[in-house]
């Protein structure tokens, strides 16, 4: 260097002593450098600035109702921790090699920024640094709160009039903090490679431990690292792990040169290996072991204006908040659900089968289940969408829901003052009136007497309420809904939080009472819940409360109203009831406490389901081709190992919701149902069970008429997007 360049610096570390660092140079400059470095020093006044710090990026934990980990959100993976959570041995390591006279300056060290300040002026360029631990923790500050891609090119330019515009901010820093609070920042805040932000996140994905637990070759890893992370990142390769042992030496030799540790010691740090264990960091949903359930909730949040009024504000405030989400999984209940569903469907199967447990009386989520894994590798047979919840859940557009929505079509009659024992004549087939009776919500008429429903294994005759539904007949809820009327079927339906899977307005055909509308187990099961409840329905929900960064907590409690009269819904849980004793689950048993369901098999076999519910909890269970259900029937199918000829709802939905209520309502006392009011819904009203005719004495007296067919012409365009066929 020259003497006049010599002169210069001397100049400037006297300024800097006065609090004016540069100010006070006022002498010919040196070349080009000495230029910039002139125009650099006029722009900027070198008095302490204020720094607005937002806090950094920290992860969001989600938990299960026992305060599991369900799984981690995050924009980087930081988990911020007190200066007393971190080994000393770390502070001794990073302060030694970074700015080892951190203690005893103040905002700037003179002596490293002059030795910089000498090599930059000589190469013309700013090639390096000489920051002290002040100054990096405020660089970090700046790149971590740009907003812009400006913003963030601007905290890391290298120039003369950003070193200037960090030591103004490094001196509010010093004035505003000690020495202890500015490196336990600066830890917090530090990148050390391999994804790991702050020295905490770091300890564990390197080496598998927390911070405090750091040993000295440990300590002096990460403080290597945080020189250079990427050419250092030992989640690259080879080279850059033979990059970090080097580095991971210097500091131990530095350590030694200062006296924080013997030479023996440093010898023996530096004769041990590496030691990265390169520790899988805790992912989102596709990393969880519940990950359909983790879905919704981070959909939950992200749809939810309370938590930001865009959807990029929502996003960082998931990924960058360090939120703790506390939910209503129970881990219990959801180990049911999936034990139950292997059961009978395995992951390489086509047909993917989806349930989802809600507790009547509040909404809570108890579990979610599919039998396919979730993720992007359609290789490995994996699913990438929510397929047990809504689109606005991360789902799909479901499966038709199929003869469970024939309960809407019961509770709809039982509104209207029906009695149990009231019913009907149904025929072998049904076909809309020419001039059809049945109207939508919106006064139109609709209907299509062009096609014939059947019952295929259903038996026509007369059938009152209980035994309609019990054998599901179709024929027998076709004329029952005419007579109720479709859209007072359609608002029994909305009342008990029946949407589309997919969004969109329900379809409102004459078929609605056979599941032409797309459903997803979430919903179907809320809107069962509900009857379980007692016609209290409690939307369903999946967050009991969240606490902020600062320990700000806000609880979520169910949103609930009365969507039936009490008597109604104990009405159709009587009739529902019998599903599992004298209807199509009679085959498959009850599950030793008062239980009520019904089944649901779609036109074709295009899907199945079970939906049904005790006093304490209700479940909802579909089963269905996710290439498309229409397209890829159910039958002809091999699934879990077995060949079916054609899958209907008792045939392996009803199985797994048995099996799932069985092992997650195990260690719950037995609730029963509440009786229902005779007075009320007892006996028949005028619909009464004809008188049997009596018939010539050599006709023989066989009951019911056996079942008839009823050729049925192909479905029109219109009828082939509305029709259902539900079997038992």
């Amino acid at each position: 260097m020259t003497p006049r360049g010599t002169q210069i610096l001397r100049l400037a570390a006297s300024g800097a002593a006065a609090g004016v660092l540069l100010a006070a140079i006022a002498l010919p400059t040196v070349g080009g450098a000495g230029a910039g470095f002139m125009a650099a020093a006029n722009e900027v006044n070198l008095k302490p600035a204020d720094l607005r710090e937002p806090p950094p990026a920290e992860v969001t934990i989600v938990r299960d109702a026992h305060g599991g980990v369900i799984a981690r959100f995050y924009e980087e993976y930081r988990e911020v921790v007190g200066l007393d959570e971190i080994a000393p041995v770390m502070r001794t390591a990073i302060v030694a090699i970074e700015d080892f006279r951190f203690y005893e300056h103040g905002a700037i060290d003179l002596e490293g920024t002059l030795r910089a300040l000498a090599t930059n002026l000589q190469s013309g360029r700013v090639s390096q640094g000489g920051s002290s631990i002040t100054q990096q923790y405020v660089k970090q500050v700046l790149l971590n709160s740009a907003e812009t891609q400006q913003e963030r090119d601007a905290a890391l330019a290298p120039t003369y009039a950003r070193k200037l515009n960090e030591l103004r901010y490094a001196m509010g820093i010093e004035k505003k903090y000690t020495k202890d609070q500015i490196l336990e920042k600066y830890l917090n805040i530090a990148y050390f490679g391999a994804s790991a932000y702050g020295v905490e996140a770091a300890a564990r994905r390197f080496f598998g431990i927390s911070a405090a637990e750091l040993t000295l070759p440990q300590a002096a890893t990460l403080a290597g690292a945080v020189q250079d992370p990427n050419a250092t990142d030992p989640n690259l390769g080879t080279q850059q792990r033979e990059r970090l042992l080097k580095r991971r030496n210097v500091v131990l030799d530095r350590m030694a040169e200062l006296g924080e540790i013997t030479k023996e010691q440093a010898a023996t740090a530096k004769a041990a290996k590496l030691g990265y264990k390169g520790t899988k960091l805790p992912g989102g949903c596709e990393a969880s072991k519940y990950p359909y359930f983790c879905l919704y909730v981070r959909h939950e949040i992200l749809g939810n204006p309370a938590f930001g009024a865009t959807a990029e504000a929502r996003l960082a405030r998931l990924n960058r908040g360090g939120l703790t989400i506390e939910t209503t999984l129970d881990p219990a209940m959801q180990s049911a659900a999936d034990r139950a569903i292997k059961r009978y469907v395995r992951a390489s199967d086509r047909p993917v089968a989806s349930e989802a447990l809600v507790e009547p009386g509040t909404g809570a989520i108890k579990a979610m289940a599919a039998s396919r894994r979730f993720g992007a590798d359609a290789d490995e047979n994996e699913i990438s969408y929510n397929v047990v919840a809504d689109a606005a859940h991360g789902g799909g557009a479901g499966f038709q829901a199929g003869s469970t929505f024939k309960t809407f079509t019961l509770i709809t009659a039982l509104k209207e003052g029906l009695r149990l024992d009231d019913g009907l004549e149904a025929g072998a087939g049904y076909r809309a009136p020419a001039y059809s009776t049945f109207r939508t919500c919106a006064g139109s008429n609709i209907g299509d007497p062009s096609h014939t429903v059947t019952n295929d294994e259903g038996s026509p005759g007369w059938k009152s309420l209980r035994t309609g539904t019990w054998a599901s007949v179709n024929t027998f809820f076709m004329e029952l809904e005419e007579r109720v009327g479709l859209c007072d079927t359609v608002k029994t339906a909305k009342a008990l939080g029946v949407r589309r899977a997919d969004g969109k307005k329900l379809r409102e055909f004459e078929t609605f009472t056979l599941g032409i509308n797309e459903m997803d187990p979430v919903t179907l099961a809320g809107a069962y819940a509900a009857i379980a409840a007692r016609g209290e329905y409690c939307a369903p929900m999946a967050i009991t409360r969240i606490t902020d960064r600062d320990g700000r907590t806000t609880r979520y409690r169910p949103k609930c109203r009365q969507a039936l009269e009490p008597p109604i819904a104990d009405a159709a849980a009587d009739v529902l009831s019998g599903v599992f004793t004298q209807g199509t689950m009679s085959g498959y048993g009850g599950i030793g406490r008062d239980a009520a369901g019904k089944t649901g098999t779609t036109d074709d076999y295009a899907a199945a389901w079970f939906a049904g519910f005790t006093p304490d909890l209700a479940s909802a269970v579909s089963l269905g081709d996710p290439r498309g259900s229409q397209r890829y029937k159910l039958t002809g199918v091999t699934i879990g190992g077995r060949y079916y000829g054609a899958v209907q709802g008792a045939t392996i939905p009803g199985p797994i919701w048995r099996d799932t209520m069985i092992a997650a309502l195990r260690t719950v006392p037995p609730s029963e149902f509440v009786p229902i009011d005779s007075s009320r819904f007892g006996g028949c009203r005028s619909s009464c069970r004809p008188e049997p005719e009596k018939k010539p004495e050599e006709e023989k007296e066989d009951g019911e008429p056996e079942a008839g067919t009823s050729a049925s012409p192909a479905p029109s365009p219109s009828a082939t997007a509305t029709s259902a066929n539900p079997q038992r």
